[in-house]
C-alpha cells in the first residue's frame, strides 16, 4: 500500500492540533488514522495526540483480522478504552479541562476497508471514477441536515458548524461508528480533518484525485488549495491506495 500523510496548520490558527498517521501490526498490516484536537492551546494537542498513540499502540499488538465484523468489534471496545483514559487524564490535570479530539481511522482486511469515525473529521473513498462520503459528521449542523430543518447551501455556512454532538474525552462513554466497504487495487482513501473538508468542495476533491498527479502530488495539492481557499483551520489529509505503481510510503 501506499500511503501519504500531510497536516498543516492553516492560515489563521498559530498552531495545529491535529494529529495522525499510518502505522502497522505485527503482521504489517497498516492502520491509518486523523484526529482533530480542542480545548484550546495544548489541550487539543494532547487530546489528538494521545488518541493517535493509543490507538496505534493498541494496533501494533494485533495480528492480521480476516473478517470485517472482528475489526469493527475492536475498534469500538479499543476506542471506548481511549475514550476513558482521556477522560481520566484531563481530570488529573486542571489545564486540559475540556479538552477532547475527533477521530477516524481505518484497517484492511482482504477485501474490505473497516472505518471508525467519532466527530466530524472524515473517510471519503473514489472508486471506480466517483468520489462517496463513507462517514456521518456527530456534529449539530449535520442532525439539523439530517432532520430537513436546513438544506445543505445553509449547513455551509451555519454560524453553529463547529459544535459536535460526539468526541472522545467530553464524556465517560462514547459511540463509534464503523462501516465496512469494498476496497479495490485502484481505489483510493481518503481521510481528513474538517480543515480539509470544510475549505474545499467535493466536486473540486474529486478533480485532484481523478487528476494525473501522483498521490504525493494530490496530497500536496490538497493542502495548497485548502489554504488557497482560507486555512481557516489546521488541515490534515492521508490518502491511501493499493496501486503499485505509486512507489513508496510516507510516514509520520
Amino acid at each position: 500500500m501506499h500511503v501519504e500523510f500531510r497536516t498543516d496548520k492553516g492560515k489563521i490558527r498559530h498552531h495545529n492540533e491535529d494529529n495522525g498517521g499510518v502505522f502497522h501490526n505485527q503482521t504489517g498490516n497498516p492502520i491509518v488514522i486523523v484526529a482533530d484536537g480542542m480545548g484550546g492551546h495544548r489541550a487539543g494537542d494532547v487530546a489528538s495526540e494521545m488518541a493517535v498513540r493509543l490507538l496505534s499502540e493498541a494496533w501494533k499488538k494485533t495480528e492480521e483480522f480476516l473478517y470485517a465484523p472482528d475489526v469493527e468489534d475492536w475498534f469500538r471496545e479499543t476506542i471506548q478504552k481511549i475514550n476513558q483514559k482521556i477522560v481520566a487524564y484531563a481530570r488529573e490535570e486542571s489545564d486540559l479541562k475540556g479538552m477532547g479530539t475527533t477521530l477516524v481511522a481505518a484497517v484492511f482486511t482482504r477485501s474490505q476497508v473497516v472505518i471508525a469515525n467519532v466527530g466530524d473529521s472524515r473517510a471519503y473513498l473514489l472508486n471506480r471514477e466517483r468520489l462517496q462520503q463513507i462517514t456521518e459528521d456527530h456534529s449539530l449542523v449535520n442532525e439539523l441536515l439530517r432532520k430537513g430543518e436546513i438544506s445543505k447551501e445553509d449547513a455551509e455556512n451555519h454560524p453553529r458548524k463547529n459544535i459536535l454532538l460526539r468526541a472522545l474525552g467530553v464524556e465517560g462513554s462514547v459511540e463509534t461508528d464503523t462501516f465496512a466497504v469494498p476496497f479495490e487495487a485502484s481505489d483510493i482513501l481518503l481521510l481528513c480533518s474538517d480543515g480539509l473538508s470544510n475549505m474545499i468542495p467535493e466536486t473540486e476533491m474529486e478533480q485532484v484525485l481523478l487528476s494525473e498527479r501522483t498521490l504525493s502530488e494530490k496530497a500536496d495539492a490538497f493542502i495548497a488549495k485548502a489554504n488557497a481557499n482560507g486555512g481557516k483551520d489546521n488541515i490534515t489529509v492521508l490518502l491511501l491506495t493499493r496501486n503499485l505503481k505509486e512507489g513508496g510510503e510516507t510516514k509520520r
